[in-house]
């Protein structure tokens, strides 16, 4: 608004105030830059949080993916298997290589299955009501030749829920990240197979 047009409309406002104070007030313009910043200032943090942690929380799926992918081929080139691994040790296989992003000591969870076919991979995520069920979660590497899933699963906490309502998955304002990775075991060995 112009400074001419701010002036007739202050003037006209003025005619219809009663008093000469209230007349006074709102020709005042001191702290209406302070007044304008308050109301837009909570929104627009809100917003550029809720931003900032949606892009985290892809960056955050990414660096998942690629772990999983990285991790797999322990199991898929029989590294696991010749080294005896366990499920904790493949869990610290792949904590290993996430490198300080995540919580691998409570949030991780690594889930190792073996198929006969790649058309009966179950990747459906053991979420029931809205809570994870890590008990679900086994560690069968499988032999030579066998079709294995990998799939490691991360509760990640959000914290910008007004504006994230369909960001958190589970209940507590969490999302489940699933990272997935489904491959033939190479014939690392000529003795045993699936």
């Amino acid at each position: 608004m112009s400074d001419a047009a701010r002036s007739t409309f202050m003037t006209r406002l003025g005619r219809l105030l009663p008093s000469r104070l209230a007349r006074r007030f709102v020709r005042q313009q001191d702290g209406a830059a302070a007044v304008e910043f308050a109301l837009v200032a909570a929104p627009f943090l809100a917003l550029t949080f809720a931003i900032l942690e949606t892009a985290f929380v892809f960056f955050a799926q990414q660096t998942m993916e690629a772990t999983a992918a990285d991790a797999s081929r322990l199991i898929m080139t029989g590294q696991a298997q010749t080294a005896s691994y366990s499920q904790a040790d493949f869990k610290t296989a792949v904590c290993a290589r996430v490198y300080g992003l995540f919580d691998c000591s409570g949030g991780m969870t690594v889930d190792v299955k073996t198929y006969t076919t790649f058309s009966t991979v179950d990747n459906s995520t053991p979420v029931t009501s809205g809570n994870f069920d890590a008990t679900k979660a086994g560690y069968v590497p499988g032999g030579p030749g066998c079709i294995v899933r990998v799939t490691l699963y991360y509760q990640w906490p959000i914290y910008v829920t007004m504006w994230n309502t369909s960001l958190a998955n589970l209940n507590g304002n969490k999302r489940l990240l699933v990272a997935t990775a489904v491959f033939r075991n190479e014939p690392y060995s000529t003795t045993g197979g699936c």
